[in-house]
């Protein structure tokens, strides 16, 4: 294990709305911030989301099971914004949910905002953490 201690910083409350890309609007809105660090909480409505729901077998490299979510769903998670070497970089895991069909897994492609997506980012400061490319994995993982 190696960590970092950090502290909070700023607090950044977000409405994204109908139709916004979910996963570019964070990474905009962490590099017109220049948040290099956080974690944020998602609540509201997503349609259109790719989604991974594990690897195939626990193997290196996984290869990852995809999933489609066309319908609009109820969505509920977290998640983590460290940049490479230039930009913002988004890991965000949630709960995906329409009628009893619940999925959980990494929002990695798109994803759009269905009525409205509240996000709370809390900024870290006093860690210096970036993702990078592993190439055992060929995953950007997280370094400290």
């Amino acid at each position: 294990m190696k960590y970092q201690i950090g502290e909070t910083a700023r607090v950044v409350v977000a409405r994204f709305e109908d139709g916004d890309k979910v996963l570019n609007s964070l990474v905009e809105l962490a590099r017109k911030e220049n948040i290099r660090a956080a974690i944020f909480y998602l609540v509201g409505g997503m349609r259109n989301c790719k989604i991974v729901v594990g690897p195939e077998k626990d193997q290196m490299p996984p290869v990852p099971v995809w999933r489609e979510l066309s319908e609009s769903q109820e969505v509920v998670g977290l998640g983590t914004i460290f940049w490479d070497s230039e930009n913002p970089r988004v890991h965000f895991h949630g709960a995906f949910g329409k009628r009893d069909d619940v999925k959980v897994g990494c929002l990695r492609e798109m994803a759009e905002t269905f009525l409205v997506l509240e996000v709370i980012i809390i900024e870290i400061k006093g860690v210096k953490a970036q993702r990078e490319l592993d190439p055992a994995s060929g995953l950007v993982l997280l370094r400290l």
